[in-house]
């Protein structure tokens, strides 16, 4: 009887260490994974110095089997010899996302070039990968990538000034426009009222 009772207790000790070891192998072995909808993004027409332009949108996908936060970021190779966009220049809405197993989420890509950027050829990756977490037995070392490409043609101070007004009416309209209605009816008043003056007065008969 004292046998059977400590044979009964060492097989509750196993299996609570088998339950213990299966939900502990399932947090350890989690996938985390990420894809993207697009391998290259290849502009083929001359980027402006000062010009705002929106590349192709990106769809990512959550290629794991647990919900996960994505972030957007660019990043560079060094055995690239062509010139790199500095990270400043882009934006992404939204730039950070979760996503549940399965499922996707298109981002918008906004870059906008400095009106003093260098003419010639740039490359970079659009990347997107896990953002940093504390949950145990995950890892965030995977991430997915675009390779971008284009060019900046050369102008001189003025001509980017113009280009990067141009390019904000024509992203910004109609409320640009509207805007610039309004600067320009209060400039009129304010001229108006300065160099004439109208002065009334009533005559006693």
């Amino acid at each position: 009887m004292k046998l059977s009772r400590i044979t009964f207790d060492m097989f509750l000790i196993s299996a609570l260490c088998a339950v213990v070891f299966l939900f502990s192998a399932t947090a350890v072995f989690a996938k985390i994974g990420v894809g993207m909808g697009a391998g290259e993004i290849r502009l083929t027409e001359p980027i402006k110095p000062g010009g705002i332009y929106s590349l192709p949108a990106l769809r990512i996908f959550n290629t794991g089997d647990e919900t996960t936060t994505y972030g957007m970021d660019v990043a560079y190779h060094q055995d690239h010899p062509e010139l790199r966009p500095k990270q400043d220049w882009f934006s992404f809405n939204p730039a950070t996302f979760t996503l549940e197993a399965g499922k996707s989420q298109e981002v918008q890509v906004t870059m906008m070039v400095p009106v003093k950027a260098e003419p010639g050829d740039y490359f970079a990756f659009v990347e997107s990968g896990p953002v940093a977490s504390d949950k145990p037995g995950t890892s965030v070392g995977v991430a997915v990538a675009s390779k971008l490409f284009f060019t900046v043609v050369p102008a001189n101070i003025w001509q980017a000034i113009g280009y990067r007004v141009s390019a904000f009416f024509d992203r910004y309209s109609p409320w640009s426009w509207g805007g610039l209605g309004i600067v320009v009816i209060v400039v009129l008043l304010i001229l108006f009222r300065r160099f004439f003056s109208f002065n009334i007065a009533m005559r006693k008969k």
